[in-house]
């Protein structure tokens, strides 16, 4: 026999007796934490022995045998506070989930998230009520009786509120927050878009949607503009927001035609609030607070047509023009901002009749059903 061959006889004996002791030195966390043998098995009608069975019925798409299983064990262990019971309580939410009974699993997330907040599953049961949320906003409808019937949307808010609430600052909330927002949206309840955007902007200013939000936000402003004879709240905020999001993103901004062009037409929408709102007191026979608010025009609107209609009725009745005032560069001119809406409310929902001019388009803020922006432009007056 060669030496080699000897060498290699050698080796093999030498590992032959050397595997069972690798083997019984290889270690594992238990439950608790702690380094055990590997090779101690498991009791199967243990704790983490049960545990480990519904994972494993949960991975081979087996929910209702998992479901009947942790159902047993938590029965049996409703009375002791076990270390396994967050996990228990998680999978059989799974299991639900699985089964297509969303509802019914988001008491066991919720017990998971009030009752074990410092546990592992806490985050990924509020990850799960975040997928169930998404869903219901989605269109998926409640069970009742076996049947979906029931709008779930209200449940769905909720939800991805109480993500952002219980994990304020996380990745979690952030998604949350910007779902919610678009969710508003999409659904045009454009109120509680723009608050939701703004929402989000204060809480993640440096997040990968803030682009996204800014520009939504400024849409959704315009977008509740409904004619002169609305409130002019929102197109007063949008001039400013359209300014923003022009300096901070130039490039889109001249894409999607948030630039100058828009801010004159802004400017033109908010003349016309406030010359029909004029024309009212004139109706009323309050010719001392058609004047007043005109003069606030003439100083706020000058370069818009709204203004040179005006300057024509102070000619016809012989009043002075007030004095040419320059736009503030600052907050100084928030008081006039104020006098602004309270004139406004003053004649929201109560003129009857109104020159036709060219509003902005609200429909023509939102984004298309492909997601590309649309630049709000005139709609012509209706015969």
């Amino acid at each position: 026999m060669t030496p080699l061959i000897r060498l290699l006889l050698a080796s093999f004996v030498v590992l032959a007796f050397a595997a069972p002791a690798m083997a019984q030195n290889t270690l594992r966390l238990d439950a608790d934490g702690n380094w055990v043998p590997a090779n101690d098995e498991i009791d199967p009608a243990s704790d983490e022995g049960v545990m480990n069975r519904a994972r494993k019925q949960l991975a081979e798409n087996r929910p209702k045998g998992a479901l009947a299983l942790l159902d047993s064990w938590i029965k049996r262990n409703a009375a002791q506070d076990k270390p396994e019971t967050a996990e228990a309580l998680l999978r059989r939410g799974d299991a639900k989930l699985a089964l297509k009974d969303e509802y019914e699993a988001l008491y066991d997330y919720e017990r998971v998230i009030k009752e074990y907040p410092g546990t592992p599953q806490f985050v990924t049961a509020l990850e799960r009520e975040l997928e169930i949320g998404l869903m219901y906003l989605n269109g998926l409808r409640k069970k009742t009786w076996g049947l979906r019937i029931d709008n779930a949307t209200r449940i769905g808010e909720e939800l991805l509120i109480r993500v952002q609430e219980r994990a304020p600052g996380s990745q979690l909330a952030q998604r949350a927050a910007i779902e919610l927002a678009n969710y508003y949206y999409r659904v045009r309840d454009l109120r509680m878009a723009a608050e939701a955007y703004d929402i989000f902007l204060a809480n993640f200013p440096t997040s990968e949607y803030r682009e996204l939000a800014m520009e939504r936000r400024v849409f959704a402003n315009i977008g509740r503009y409904k004619g002169p004879r609305y409130d002019a709240s929102g197109l007063i905020e949008a001039q400013y927001l359209v300014r923003d999001f022009a300096a901070r993103y130039p490039k889109s901004a001249e894409q999607i035609g948030m630039n100058d062009a828009l801010i004159a037409r802004l400017d033109e929408s908010a003349a016309d609030q406030m010359y029909e709102t004029a024309k009212w007191y004139f109706k009323r026979g309050d010719p001392v607070s058609a004047r007043y608010t005109m003069k606030r025009l003439l100083q706020k609107h000058p370069d818009t047509v709204a203004a040179d209609e005006t300057r024509l009725i102070f000619k016809q009745r012989n009043w002075p023009l007030p004095p040419a005032r320059a736009k503030p560069a600052s907050d100084d001119d928030s008081d006039d901002s104020v006098a602004d809406l309270e004139a406004a409310s003053e004649a929201e929902g109560t003129l009857k009749m109104r020159e036709q001019r060219t509003p902005i388009n609200p429909d023509a803020a939102i984004r298309n059903e492909q997601g590309s922006p649309s630049t709000p432009v005139p709609v012509p007056p209706q015969e």
